[in-house]
């Protein structure tokens, strides 16, 4: 068995690339997990985000988008027309964004804790 250096998870997160080896690639298409890694061959089937990551997105983002579609809206006053041609493109970028970091954050967090705690053994 080939010895891989540790990744930095928030590293791997931001890059979406495999918490192994670092260098293949976690995701096919925007949001889909890869079955293995092209580079090292780690079975990224048994790693599952959950719904924490879509939660967090909708809540925290949710938020932050509203409260500046009302900050703009009171301080400039601009048509409807322009809210919906900022706020549409703008929240779904970042909420694919968002969600392909924190799915990555979380695969790569459990591989490092699953890595560490075969290490103990």
């Amino acid at each position: 068995m080939a010895e891989w250096p540790r990744q930095s998870p928030p590293d791997v997160a931001l890059r979406g690339a495999c918490p192994r080896c670092g260098r293949g690639r976690l995701f096919r298409g925007l949001l889909t997990i890869v079955d293995r890694c092209a580079v090292c061959d780690l079975d990224l089937r048994g790693n599952d985000a959950g719904d924490g990551p879509a939660v967090f997105v909708i809540l925290g983002l949710g938020a932050i988008v509203m409260i500046l579609v009302f900050w703009v809206e009171f301080r400039f006053e601009p048509p409807w027309w322009l809210h919906v041609l900022i706020w549409g493109p703008l929240t779904f970028g970042l909420a694919v964004w968002f969600l392909r970091v924190l799915k990555a954050l979380l695969i790569a967090q459990q591989y490092t804790h699953r890595s560490t705690a075969l290490d103990d053994e």
